[in-house]
């Protein structure tokens, strides 16, 4: 009897084994699916309850993307997937193999397809992504960035508004659902709208909707806009809710000026991580070389975005509580321009209860847009760039600035600040003495 039941024990251990097993193998599951249209591709996420391995590869005739994902099963719906002004046609699926997963992409174009998988992180789970590049500009995708056609002597001065994170990437996360890329999204266009409506300027989004934009790419985009300015626009998180304050980044070379400051560099630098351009690109592999030429040219870039960081911090402390009131200094990899003067813009911790009421309010993002392009315009007045309207109306002694009186604010300094003197500044305002007002309005003269 003995060796039976021991047979018998065996038995059943090995079943529970494969039982245990097969569960294991079948564990994987597709639990969403997620779609963004970019200007230039399409990507698609799977969201997943495990790490997966897969198979991507194309067919033709008609035009399919195909892939196989092991050991999982489809549990999402496609049915709320907008494919309008993508080039999928229609999405099957369907097991292979008993235990493996086949996903077709039907498509009406022929695209580049890519594919990698992301572990969890950032508070986001397993993922696979694929992306659809296009193989020729969408017709009805956002118009190409283009530079308006004006006298050289009198061009608008191009500023180019990067609204951080995007699509896939959805940035740091507050109360009640309030995502970072809708606040300074929301932020951005108020400023471009703004700014445009300024003689003499001309602003454009970088990223126009709701899609991930390489950090490297939003560089480019603004080089390819001929941009005398790059801002990029965030309201970030940190581990403790008390954090709070509006701070305004350019970038070091040399490491960051605070801890706070390497903390948050760190954060935004891994938003590539998160997007998927963790991949592996031959494109990137001139950048030794590059970094060469780069480094002729930054030093003065860096000089610039120093100053203009400086106004436009001093300008958003008028009305936002600063977190520290100098320009602090980052490895952000946003800001690596070697020719284009670029600040990193806070506009709060989303993370602090008041400061995520406040970017949640239309209102206050309105006020906080108004100061931001007082300090874009402060600067620009003080160093116009060579043949734009601004400069030429300096040259020909027009055109004025306004300076709203701050906490601590001194005619002296102000007269400073602005490369005039004392008297002129008193004269040019109508003021016998002095003595100035928190919230009151000085028109500042051409120097």
């Amino acid at each position: 009897m003995a060796p039976v039941r021991v047979k018998a024990c065996i038995t059943f251990m090995l079943f529970g084994v494969l039982m245990l097993a097969g569960l294991a193998r079948a564990a994987t599951e597709v639990e969403g699916v997620r779609l963004w249209r970019a200007p230039d591709h399409t990507r698609l996420v799977f969201d997943l309850s495990a790490p997966v391995s897969h198979d991507l590869f194309t067919l033709d005739g008609p035009d399919r993307v195909v892939i196989d994902v092991s050991n999982t099963r489809f549990k999402a719906d496609f049915a709320s997937l907008n494919l309008n002004e993508t080039p999928i046609k229609s999405i099957r699926h369907a097991p292979r193999n008993g235990s493996d997963l086949r996903v077709v992409l039907d498509l009406s174009v022929k695209v580049k397809p890519n594919s990698f998988f992301l572990e969890r992180q950032a508070g986001a789970g397993d993922r696979l992504v694929v992306d659809l590049k296009d193989l020729v500009p969408s017709k009805k995708g956002p118009p190409p960035v283009s530079v308006p056609e004006v006298e050289t002597s009198k061009r608008d001065i191009i500023i180019a508004i990067d609204a951080g994170h995007g699509g896939e990437d959805p940035g740091a996360l507050g109360p009640n659902g309030l995502r970072e890329k809708d606040v300074v999204m929301a932020i951005s266009k108020a400023l471009v709208d703004k700014l445009n409506a300024e003689p003499g300027y001309t602003a454009k989004l970088v990223r126009t909707g709701d899609y991930y934009v390489p950090l490297r790419e939003r560089r480019n985009i603004a080089r390819r806009m001929q941009a005398d300015l790059f801002m990029s626009i965030h309201a970030d998180a940190f581990t403790k809710p008390s954090a709070r304050g509006a701070s305004v980044f350019a970038l070091s070379r040399s490491g960051a000026t605070s801890e706070m400051a390497r903390f948050l560099a760190q954060r935004e630098n891994e938003s590539d991580l998160i997007g998927g351009v963790g991949s592996v690109s031959l494109e990137d592999k001139d950048e030794v070389l590059a970094g060469v030429l780069v480094d002729l040219s930054m030093t003065a870039t860096l000089g610039a975005s120093l100053q203009v960081g400086d106004y436009v911090l001093k300008s958003m402390g008028q009305m936002a509580h600063l977190h520290k009131h100098q320009v602090e200094q980052a490895g952000f990899a946003v800001l690596k321009s070697p020719d284009v003067p670029s600040i990193l813009v806070e506009t709060g911790f989303i993370s602090n209860p008041t400061e995520a009421k406040n970017l949640g309010s239309r209102n206050y993002r309105n006020k906080l847009a108004n100061q931001l392009v007082a300090g874009v315009k402060q600067y620009f007045y003080q160093y116009p760039p060579a043949g734009s309207y601004i400069a030429w109306q300096k040259q020909n002694g027009g055109g004025e600035t306004e300076y709203t009186i701050g906490s601590g604010d001194t005619l002296s300094e102000i007269a400073k600040r602005f490369n005039i003197s004392v008297s002129r500044l008193q004269q040019h305002n109508g003021l016998d003495n002095h003595v100035i007002q928190v919230g009151q309005v000085l028109r500042i003269p051409t120097s």
